[in-house]
């Protein structure tokens, strides 16, 4: 048996309540491993004490995280409790996902336990240059004042180095392995996981609606949506989820004034699911991401993607399972318009999901495989 330590916004996950996809992913990797009889360890700066949860995980609270003055507490005391708190853990597998310079502090205290570095990319910007983050994330959240130009630089300087340090590199798709390949940097594809346990299908649904679902921001394409909807006046669409920076908020009120969008604010995940179920094709305008959860679960329930830019690692062309328009908004507004079926996606949609991504017998043992042959290197 191996301890196995990963450490953030996780407990919140863990009950089914997920801030975002990198939480869920990490959260569902936790479960299986502790469930498969490992000793799993989340360190989270959130809770209010220590407890173990029904799965049989350990979450550690981050003592003295909000000591210090204001400001200056994040140096002074909370990077070196969380640090303390992870190196107590004496993990053989400590493992990280999500671009953040703090991760240092996990490979810290996993080179003081002799234990393993594991580091996952959370995002295809994570694998790509300086020019294409600015671009993509840096420059589109400038809201966080002087903190952007400590946090910037620091990401910049050590996240690469741990990209090349970590024991074992895990990506989301080809497309990012292709991309660390080229820098030298050997990986392995770890897929999004799904459980499908419980997940309504809808075969019979009414489908007279496209769903949009995520941040409503700068980053996520947002102000692009809004223009796609205007554009597509004869298209019904359902909007789910709830602004993120004053651009989604500026664009927010402004869409809730086309006659052919439905805004239904913040769902639950489990709601958000079964709007999808019932669509006609989940709608993307995110310039980059990673492998978003949401174009799984629509996969998953055989509805087909319809992106304005992004296809991770070329599924959606490969599988013929949506429809990716390359940057031409012209075009998706003509398919969505047009609204053709496509024979046997369903089905095709369905059976990609089961073989790479569903979270059955056979890809719990490829999990535990992949980290015991770790942990016993």
């Amino acid at each position: 048996m191996m301890k196995f330590c990963t450490w953030g916004n996780i407990a919140s996950a863990i009950e089914g309540k997920p801030v975002g996809g990198g939480e869920l992913q990490i959260a569902m990797l936790c479960k299986v491993l502790a469930r498969s009889g490992h000793e799993v360890v989340v360190v989270d700066f959130n809770v209010e004490k220590d407890y173990v949860s029904k799965d049989g995980i350990k979450i550690v609270k981050v003592r003295g995280w909000d000591d210090g003055v204001r400001f200056i507490r994040f140096f002074t005391h909370r990077l070196p409790r969380l640090y303390k708190c992870l190196k107590e853990q004496q993990a053989d597998i400590y493992y990280c996902q999500i671009r953040d310079y703090t991760h240092v502090l996990a490979y810290w205290a996993a080179r003081r336990s002799k234990g393993r570095f594991v580091l996952q990319l959370a995002s295809d910007l994570d694998a790509l240059n300086l020019k294409m983050r600015m671009k993509y994330d840096y420059l589109t959240n400038l809201d966080g004042g002087l903190w952007w130009f400590i946090k910037v630089p620091l990401n910049e300087i050590i996240f690469p180095q741990l990209v090349r340090k970590a024991d074992l590199m895990l990506v989301q798709h080809e497309g990012q392995k292709e991309s660390l390949a080229r820098k030298g940097i050997d990986s392995v594809i770890f897929y999004n996981l799904i459980d499908m346990a419980g997940l309504n299908i809808n075969p019979d649904a009414d489908r007279k609606s496209y769903c949009y679902v995520g941040s409503l921001d700068k980053r996520k394409g947002f102000p692009q949506f809004y223009e796609l909807a205007r554009m597509t006046p004869s298209v019904q669409y359902k909007v789910i989820g709830k602004p993120r920076d004053k651009t989604g908020e500026l664009v927010y009120k402004k869409i809730g004034s086309l006659k052919n969008v439905q805004l239904f604010g913040k769902l639950s995940h489990t709601e958000a699911i079964d709007h999808i179920s019932k669509s006609r094709g989940l709608v993307s305008t995110s310039p980059m991401e990673g492998f978003p959860n949401i174009f799984v679960e629509a996969w998953a329930c055989g509805i087909p993607v319809y992106s304005l830019y992004f296809d991770p690692g070329s599924t959606i062309e490969k599988q013929k399972i949506g429809f990716n328009a390359r940057g031409n908004i012209v075009e998706l507004a003509r398919l969505l318009t047009a609204n053709d079926e496509q024979p046997g996606l369903k089905e095709r949609a369905r059976d990609y999901v089961l073989k790479h991504h569903a979270l059955n017998e056979e890809k719990v043992k490829e999990i535990n495989r992949l980290f015991e042959d770790l942990y016993r290197k």
